[in-house]
């Protein structure tokens, strides 16, 4: 693959994102990392550049800004973006929809529906012009609704639509849409979710071996690299233990 090209990776600093970022550039491919924490972003860029001799830019943005959006896509509009892994996204709480914090369920919103659509709606005309690659991350949770989950499962049942609709607009284009749902995968998801409470998001993981974030970006890898005229549109990868959203098998 040409060095003139670059992946989008949103949400980079860790999990399935920076599993993603070590997967492209062991392949060669150019990275634009963005994520809150420049810190981890700088550190894995060079990690990165070091290692492969790939270019790696980083830009620090909060996806709960639509301006900070903008202005990444702003500073992007001279290089040549083929694959978009539109990844950033969390959960915020678990509680019963009358009894949730009503500002966990604007940053999901802010995030999982508002930034997820605004990065594709700026990245697409870029991914035509290269006749690209974009992968959505949505969840099992946009499958399967669970007590708790109310607003998390909307948003994430939101991407796997929005997927669909866009493979539909960019029929003809040649560009390729993949939605990869993943179940539990052990990452800083639940430390999210539970606001860093460690006990509670180990309770998680319990009693059965869950995926890591390399096994999905094991996944995105292999459909990225199909022959052009493949598209895996949608993916569901879950733990060997996890049946459904809410059965895993713990002993």
């Amino acid at each position: 693959m040409s060095l003139k090209y670059y992946s989008l990776i949103t949400g980079a600093s860790s999990g399935i994102g920076e599993a993603c970022a070590r997967r492209l550039a062991a392949r060669n491919q150019n990275l634009i990392l963005t994520a809150r924490r420049l810190d981890r972003l700088v550190a894995l860029a060079e990690e990165l550049t070091q290692k492969y001799q790939v270019d790696v830019k980083v830009v620090a943005a909060d996806f709960m800004n639509l301006a900070d959006i903008d202005s990444l896509m702003d500073g992007l509009s001279e290089l040549k973006i083929n694959i978009l892994i539109n990844n950033a996204g969390f959960a915020l709480g678990k509680s019963q929809l009358h009894e949730y914090d009503w500002l966990d369920f604007e940053q999901m919103i802010g995030v999982n529906v508002k930034a997820f659509t605004r990065v594709a709606q700026l990245c697409i005309p870029k991914i035509i012009e290269t006749k690209g690659h974009i992968v959505n991350i949505s969840s099992i949770a946009g499958i399967e609704a669970y007590e708790g989950g109310s607003v998390y499962c909307g948003t994430k049942a939101f991407v796997k639509m929005v997927s669909k609709a866009m493979r539909i607009d960019l029929a003809g284009t040649g560009v390729r849409v993949t939605d990869v749902a993943p179940g539990a995968v052990e990452t800083e998801f639940s430390l999210v979710r539970f606001k860093g409470d460690k006990s509670k998001a180990d309770v998680v993981y319990e009693g059965f071996v869950p995926l890591v974030a390399d096994d999905v970006a094991d996944v995105i890898d292999f459909a990225i690299t199909r022959p052009a005229h493949v598209n895996i549109e949608y993916l569901v990868i879950t733990p060997t233990a996890q049946a459904s959203a809410t059965r895993i098998s713990r002993g």
